[in-house]
């Protein structure tokens, strides 16, 4: 056994890189646990106000697209100040956003509430700034197995979340449910301070800690793969987003039981747990952008199958498990292409900036989702949209090239 294999398993295995990744899954779990219920107050909110759901979609939707702007910023912090700093300061603020949505009675307080503080929050506390600091904690050859287990944690909150504050609604009444989880997700600065050994600068010598942040966003926004991945990214957010947002009230309308619309984005949440778990290991394995194709066509058949076919509690579960199965499973793929491109020095940097375009899909698809209700009484002109994205995710993501920018390509060859 060389030396280089003697390191690599003593970083594999060390106490703080395994403490590093359960601190970091749950709080991962966590953060898109209390993000994924807010669809379950979509009608006891709208209903409290006298609101028709283009208000509540507007605020959600303005959630996605702060989420993702701050996303851009949260990383440059992070890569520049260490995570830790910006999940605690996420925090306080994805609190302080729950908390007041509780207290809404003006359309203008919901979007400041519901919309700018908690999509800031998430965007302190999610993929962005977590999933960097887990890729530094392995060895190379362990990346795509880290990414897909954190990937999975976020979507083991969905499954695990979801129906708790179902639960907690029902007990207690919507108001008091968002005061309980607004003081329970003070707990994830707590589980931020284990990410202190791998926060900022990444360790691996191939990213050349000596590079200015403007030269790495010159190098990326320059190359043309890394902006596909940007473009695709974007129908990942409408299908994500428009599903969470507007799922529970679409199968309430059509009869289904408040229940049925938490267990169907639970379901999600833990069919997503395996996807997104097996995307990481197979994107090691074959081309990330084939698995990101496969899974814009997986989507695009599955929402035109569960439109043709008549609805049933059996065609929604089914359907729930199948775009679960492939739901955050494009997030191993994404942000390995990043890793792959750039290396991992200003990863966060560089991830927050593909996410954005998520974001922007997530602005679209719940601001639409809701505006397209309000005037036509129907959803469905918003699947059959989702379809033909799904379609054209996969054409775009085809021609990415999966190999290092030159930098790095140098760095290896001299070495």
């Amino acid at each position: 056994m060389n030396h280089n294999t003697k390191h690599d398993m003593a970083v594999e295995f060390s106490a703080s890189s395994k403490f590093l990744m359960l601190s970091a899954c749950l709080l991962l779990l966590l953060s898109f646990g209390y993000r994924s219920g807010f669809g379950l107050f979509v009608k006891p909110i709208t209903e409290a106000n006298g609101w028709g759901r283009e208000v509540i979609s507007i605020a959600l939707a303005i959630q996605n697209l702060c989420w993702g702007i701050v996303a851009a910023f949260a990383g440059g912090l992070a890569d520049r100040f260490g995570n830790v700093k910006v999940v605690i300061g996420g925090t306080i603020v994805y609190a302080a956003g729950i908390w007041l949505m509780a207290d809404v009675n003006s359309p203008w307080l919901l979007n400041t509430s519901a919309g700018f503080l908690v999509g800031a929050g998430i965007a302190g506390t999610s993929f962005g700034i977590v999933l960097p600091a887990m890729v530094r904690a392995v060895p190379g050859h362990r990346r795509q197995w880290a990414l897909g287990v954190g990937t999975a944690a976020g979507s083991m909150g969905q499954f695990t979340v979801v129906p708790i504050v179902q639960q907690l609604m029902e007990s207690y009444g919507w108001i008091s449910a968002l005061n309980i989880l607004a003081v329970s997700a003070l707990g994830m600065a707590v589980l931020a301070i284990p990410l202190a050994p791998y926060s900022g600068k990444a360790n691996n010598k191939e990213d050349h800690a000596d590079q200015k942040i403007s030269e790495a966003l010159q190098e990326a926004l320059g190359h043309r793969s890394y902006l596909l991945l940007v473009t695709g990214f974007f129908v990942c957010g409408f299908h994500v987003a428009f599903i969470t947002a507007h799922m529970p009230a679409f199968l309430s309308d059509a009869g289904f039981d408040p229940q049925v619309g938490a267990w169907s984005i639970a379901t999600i949440g833990l069919c997503n747990v395996a996807g997104a778990y097996i995307a990481g290991l197979i994107s090691g394995k074959i081309p990330k952008r084939h698995v990101l194709c496969f899974i814009y066509l997986g989507r695009a058949v599955a929402i035109t199958l569960f439109m043709l076919i008549p609805f049933s509690l059996v065609s929604v579960m089914i359907f729930s498990g199948v775009m679960g199965f492939l739901w955050l499973a494009t997030v191993p793929p994404t942000s390995g292409l990043v890793a792959v491109m750039f290396g991992t020095r200003y990863m966060a940097l560089l991830y927050g900036i593909v996410f954005l375009g998520h974001q922007l899909g997530s602005f679209s698809g719940v601001w639409l989702g809701g505006w397209l209700y309000d005037h036509h009484g129907s959803y469905d002109m918003v699947w059959w949209f989702g379809v033909v994205l799904g379609l054209f995710a996969a054409l775009v993501h085809w021609p990415i090239s999966e190999q290092s920018v030159v930098r790095l390509a140098e760095s290896v060859d001299t070495n």
